[in-house]
């Protein structure tokens, strides 16, 4: 019988739940963080305007369609990593076997704490407890044997959003020996880690609408239809063969930033000068995480919604504004852009640690501060003062320089 030893942790509305903390007179209404313009997509929603229909990822249009009186707060991802750090150190204090899934979840491997701090049951209350204490949030706690159910089990924890209203979570959820099968079988087959639309439909074809469906039908038809390696994996899954371990070391594969405009922007200076505010929030993460990237990537969203990426992969890796700024303009003018953008997305993968710092001259051939030490004046200045103290310069457009 293998240990519960794996937890799951996930906070609650945790964009909406940081934003009421500033805000009280959001709490008990219904909150959308995201954008509110036709372009803007939902980050998360309240439990109140879950209740009507409102999920993340879902355009602002539909949103307010379904939510009227919905409140639209303008995202801060600088509060919300602040908030997470605060929430893992909580972790960490626990277990070293901490595996972040996003700034609001994380897995826990607990197996070596239960001489300190009692059963798993035990420590997943007291985490919960300890994080409304220091922090003022609530989060909800899957207790298992394995990634997969423990996941699930946080899921079962949390509050529910109900045409009645919102209906309070358990907060903690353990799946206990021998109700392993019984819990996941009656999950709806998406609930599954690689099911997405185009297997869920695949999945539906043969007749699968349940995780006890997928587990009772032949293996060998479901490879059939989505393919060996997968058709395996969530066969494996659905009987609840999850061998996979907590990942203390899980490494970020990059670091990226988007932004959808109000209207299609034809201009190519003013994309220009958006590269330049997106180079500057990608490379100032990247330096708070000791990152760098060797590959810098530039996302295009045209007006008719077709996608299209450029990238490119350098000798040294990079992590200053300038640096990849340059470097994405470069990319940037390489596209046909006369149809106009609509969303504009900039990142750096292939991460690892920076490289040594050149030294640069400038056109005199004097000494000039490295791009290097004015990232470290702007990180330094933004550490003391907050993020919106100090921004990068946009070049004047050609007109405005003859003018001046």
């Amino acid at each position: 019988m293998k240990p519960l030893s794996i937890l799951h942790v996930d906070m609650d509305a945790f964009y909406v739940e940081v934003e009421r903390q500033i805000d009280p007179s959001l709490v008990g209404k219904p909150v959308v963080v995201g954008g509110r313009s036709d372009r803007g997509v939902v980050a998360s929603a309240s439990y109140e305007a879950r209740a009507l229909g409102v999920r993340s990822a879902m355009s602002s249009v539909v949103a307010k369609n379904l939510c009227p009186d919905a409140v639209f707060v303008k995202s801060n991802f600088s509060r919300y990593r602040k908030i997470s750090k605060r929430v893992h150190e909580i972790f960490n204090a626990v277990t070293p076997l901490v595996e972040p899934i996003a700034l609001d979840e994380a897995f826990l491997d607990i197996g070596g704490a239960h001489k300190l701090f009692g059963s798993s049951e035990e420590i997943a209350w007291q985490l919960r407890n300890d994080i409304y204490e220091e922090v003022g949030l609530d989060c909800s706690v899957g207790v298992a044997s394995s990634k997969l159910l423990a996941k699930l089990a946080s899921v079962a924890a949390k509050p529910m959003a109900t045409p009645q209203g919102v209906k309070p979570g358990s907060g903690v959820f353990v799946v206990h020996a021998g109700i392993e099968s019984s819990f996941l079988q009656n999950h709806p087959v998406e609930a599954l880690w690689g099911v997405g639309s185009v297997t869920l439909k695949k999945l539906r074809s043969i007749g699968i609408k349940t995780v006890g469906d997928l587990a009772q039908t032949s293996e060998d038809v479901v490879v059939a239809a989505l393919g060996a390696s997968h058709g395996r994996h969530l066969h494996g899954l659905s009987k609840g063969l999850d061998g996979r371990a907590v990942n203390a070391k899980r490494e970020r594969k990059s670091i990226s930033h988007e932004e959808t405009f109000e209207f299609d922007v034809f201009d190519r200076s003013s994309l220009e000068s958006e590269i330049i505010r997106l180079a500057d929030a990608v490379s100032t993460r990247a330096r708070s995480q000791g990152l760098a990237g060797r590959t810098v990537q530039i996302k295009v969203r045209r007006p008719d919604m077709s996608f299209v990426t450029k990238s490119l992969t350098l000798e040294e890796p990079i992590d200053t504004l300038s640096e990849i700024a340059d470097n994405a303009t470069a990319l940037l003018a390489e596209l046909d852009l006369r149809g106009g953008v609509r969303l504009l997305g900039l990142g750096i993968t292939k991460l690892g640690p920076p490289g040594p710092r050149q030294l640069t001259l400038d056109s005199l051939g004097e000494r000039s501060p490295s791009s290097g030490s004015v990232s470290n004046a702007l990180d330094n200045i933004r550490e003391k003062f907050g993020q919106a103290a100090i921004g990068p310069g946009f070049p004047k457009k050609r007109a405005e320089i003859d003018e001046s």
